[in-house]
């Protein structure tokens, strides 16, 4: 019987893996996942904010679907600490995505609206659902402080970078 123990202990060690999915390049992290086709652009430490830019995307796409440089960049909640990585408002905008700590919005429409609100829809995943969802984003006058409304609540958070 000892003879057959060790020739079945290694099949017996890699059939009972614990289940976990060994998926090859998969970021379980989804608040250090960006997408490959659009970088998160860094804006100075001194919380300035995002330097203007033109809202037309390198390929030329219209401004229709996509976020304004003057909303992209790092946030989080107005108590919480920038560095805090889990921090629970923790937001990151690209030009086409909304990344909070356990969500990603993709982005399929922007519409401006007379009071400098922006309506963003955008399709959600996260921990395991799949969902669409329109937001209201108002931007302080200065752009240091970012109002989200989301199904009529609002949440207000400050920039970090």
């Amino acid at each position: 019987m000892r003879f057959y123990l060790p020739l079945g202990l290694p099949l017996l060690l890699l059939a009972c893996d614990g289940g976990h999915d060994r998926q090859s390049g998969m970021n379980a992290n989804i608040e250090n996942a960006t997408p490959p086709e659009e970088p998160v652009e860094e804006f100075p430490a001194n919380n300035a904010a995002a330097p203007p830019g033109n809202d037309t995307a390198p390929g030329g796409e219209e401004s229709g679907s996509l976020i304004p440089a003057s909303l992209q960049g790092r946030w989080t909640g107005i108590g919480e600490d920038c560095q805090d990585r889990s921090a629970e408002l923790r937001l990151s905008i690209t030009p086409k995505t909304l990344v909070f700590l356990e969500s990603v919005g993709t982005v399929t429409g922007v519409e401006r609206q007379a009071d400098g609100r922006l309506k963003i829809d955008a399709s959600f995943t996260g921990e395991g659902q799949s969902w669409t969802r329109s937001l209201i984003l108002k931007p302080s006058a200065k752009g240091q402080e970012l109002t989200m409304v989301n199904d009529g609540v609002a949440v207000t958070r400050k920039r970090c970078s």
